[in-house]
């Protein structure tokens, strides 16, 4: 029944990160939410999400902040938030957020992020490919629900299947991609969506989406 995902947070930091003092100690705040039954791998929830996912960035985004930065589909911060990887200056290292780096801008940039640990702007986020729009903090939520209004008009079903096999394909040998591919097209026009689209492009009306 989702259809477009929004992450946003409450407050004047977007994210923090880990919380280094439990993380020393291993006495940290009391939880409020269930305590996991396994690693936490926000990178991988995104990843397999296979919808689209907008970051509502109203604040600073701190060292483990990135995963969720980068790992949506789109990016969008005020003009006042700021990116940072402080881990090197804690004697620890952003190994999960280098692999989140990878897929969004060339290896140097992304080493270079990881091993200075240095501030960014909004603007800067957006020129390395972190960010996917920099807006003044009063049009913040209204760009956000623009644009999910905007990813609602498509198929969600043909959104699905498309950031699925954005994912899938960084497994599949180049050989093989156009194989792949292929076979994901002729699997799309199975669906109950893509029948709609094109009786409804046909018909010149608006489609109505199952999500099928």
């Amino acid at each position: 029944e989702v259809w477009v995902v929004v992450v946003a947070a409450a407050g004047d930091v977007f994210c923090a990160g880990m919380d280094l003092k439990a993380l020393s100690t291993g006495i940290g705040e009391p939880l409020n939410v269930p305590e996991p039954d396994g690693p936490v791998r926000i990178g991988e929830l995104l990843a397999t999400l296979h919808k689209p996912c907008i970051a509502q960035i109203q604040g600073p985004v701190y060292a483990g902040g990135f995963l969720l930065v980068g790992g949506a589909t789109n990016a969008v911060a005020v003009e006042e938030a700021t990116f940072s990887l402080p881990e090197v200056k804690r004697g620890l290292f952003p190994f999960q957020v280098l692999a989140v780096l990878l897929d969004l801008m060339p290896a140097r940039k992304a080493l270079d992020l990881c091993l200075r640990g240095q501030l960014l702007s909004a603007r800067e986020a957006k020129e390395a490919g972190l960010v996917t729009q920099v807006v003044p903090a009063a049009a913040l939520a209204g760009t956000v629900a623009q644009l999910a209004d905007e990813l609602k008009q498509a198929s969600p079903t043909a959104l699905r299947f498309g950031l699925q096999a954005f994912q899938e394909l960084k497994e599949v040998p180049k050989s093989g991609q156009q194989a792949y591919l292929h076979d994901q097209f002729t699997q799309i026009q199975q669906t109950a969506d893509a029948r709609e689209g094109m009786a409804a492009f046909l018909e010149k009306r608006s489609p109505n989406w199952q999500n099928q």
